[in-house]
């Protein structure tokens, strides 16, 4: 995995985007078209979840290769997807609900449920 870490600048205006298109590199080498994802910042940490969870077509070819982009603000980030530590579960669910709340519960419930958190994962500058 990356061993880098985000600018200050780069993680808040990721982690303040609303959503981020999201393309994961295939195994040639090219990437898939861009799917909207909702991203929360829990400290130095940027993570994703895949609302349908493991059936997530995105999420399901980004376990593949582990790297992609993310577009935020007309700008590409080059990631590696990275595994999430099972004890930050609560603090993401907590990240979610705070700032998507807006959207009610039929949105955020599957994005804080069971399925969603076993798919979230870590973005990594790489």
């Amino acid at each position: 995995m990356a061993t880098t870490t985000w600018s200050d600048e780069v993680l808040a205006a990721i982690g303040a985007a609303d959503e981020v298109q999201i393309s994961v590199e295939r195994a040639d080498g090219s990437s898939t078209d861009p799917t909207p994802v909702w991203v929360v910042r829990v400290g130095d940490g940027l993570y994703v979840r895949s609302w349908r969870g493991g059936d997530g077509g995105w999420y399901r070819r980004a376990l593949a290769t582990r790297s992609g982009a993310v577009r935020v603000g007309g700008a590409d980030h080059a990631v590696a997807l990275g595994d999430v530590d099972p004890g930050l579960r609560t603090a993401i669910d907590r990240a979610y609900r705070a700032k998507y709340g807006r959207y009610g519960d039929a949105y955020v419930g599957p994005m804080t449920g069971d399925a969603a958190a076993a798919a979230t994962l870590r973005l990594e500058p790489r």
